[in-house]
């Protein structure tokens, strides 16, 4: 029991640090490619202690705490769920219909928050945000349903162990190739970022969600974004690229799967909302339904 609880609090906490790097990486790619010096090492860590010194001038309420406590606090629960090298948490108590449905509290935390704001610019944003949730939901559920049929488990710790028995040879990505492909894409707009950051849309909406968020309020959805990208880029690394042997590659090809989206991010514009419903039902979704009946055959 007590080897359960430190893992319980262990696992958030290195989610939380390989989150706060990826969000260095990021950056570092995009002034790569906008030919821009980038942020320090300890950049993300100085914004958060930065926000979180600040004093909050208002706050709309305890809906607006609690959503942002939502945000967070959803991430955290599906760290639990994530097996990584030498803990695996509940994950073989939780399926992966489960954690699909944890990953869905954050933006409706988020949603709850911004709800009790009044101003405009923040439900236009929390609005597309749901939006793009159901776009990208929607193929995400057809991708694990074919992944748990093709392994005949949605036990995370299970489907792991399945593709480290045979190398590279049985990971998801070799054995359900349209399936990993149409995963990558979905990753891709579970993330937010260009051309699928319709929420945010800083140039037209004045930033969304965050608009009436400052101080703790913005610290939240930080720390919220750094267990975004860590959660989203495991799940796939537990899916299609065999988990973790051990942390040095499983930090690799977390790193892997975040740089190939956030490599393309920065050169795209941004989509409009019904572009976003349009290209991620059409071509994930496709992809996705095409793996399941290859793996169904």
């Amino acid at each position: 029991m007590m080897e359960l609880l430190i893992e319980l609090t262990v696992m958030p906490l290195v989610a939380f640090t390989i989150g706060m790097f990826m969000v260095l990486m990021m950056r570092k790619i995009a002034a790569k490619i906008q030919r821009r010096v980038g942020p320090p090492l300890l950049q993300p860590l100085y914004d958060i202690v930065k926000l979180y010194a600040k004093k909050t001038q208002s706050s709309h309420g305890l809906l607006h705490d609690i959503g942002i406590i939502m945000a967070v606090g959803g991430y955290i629960a599906a760290e639990t769920m994530l097996p990584v090298p030498g803990m695996n948490g509940i994950a073989d108590k939780a399926g992966l219909l489960t954690l699909a449905y944890v990953t869905m509290i954050p933006s409706l935390g988020l949603a709850l928050g911004v709800g009790q704001c009044a101003n405009p610019n923040g439900s236009i944003g929390i609005a597309r945000a749901l939006t793009a949730m159901l776009a990208y939901d929607v193929p995400f559920v057809v991708i694990i349903f074919g992944a748990a049929w093709f392994y005949g488990s949605n036990n995370l710790v299970e489907i792991i162990a399945a593709q480290q028995a045979g190398g590279i040879a049985t990971w998801g990505v070799t054995e359900m190739p349209l399936l990993a492909i149409a995963g990558l894409f979905t990753l891709y707009a579970m993330l937010g970022k260009q051309p699928f950051e319709i929420y945010v849309a800083p140039a037209e909406i004045a930033t969304g969600p965050m608009v009436e968020m400052g101080g703790k309020h913005l610290g939240g959805l930080f720390v919220m974004q750094c267990f975004q990208l860590f959660t989203a880029s495991a799940i796939y690394v537990s899916i299609f690229l065999g988990g973790g042997e051990n942390w040095l590659f499983f930090i690799l090809k977390l790193f892997a799967v975040v740089a190939i989206p956030m490599s393309m991010a920065f050169v795209f514009p941004r989509y409009r909302t019904e572009d976003v419903l349009a290209v991620v039902w059409r071509w994930p979704m496709v992809l996705g339904l095409a793996g399941v009946w290859l793996v169904m055959r």
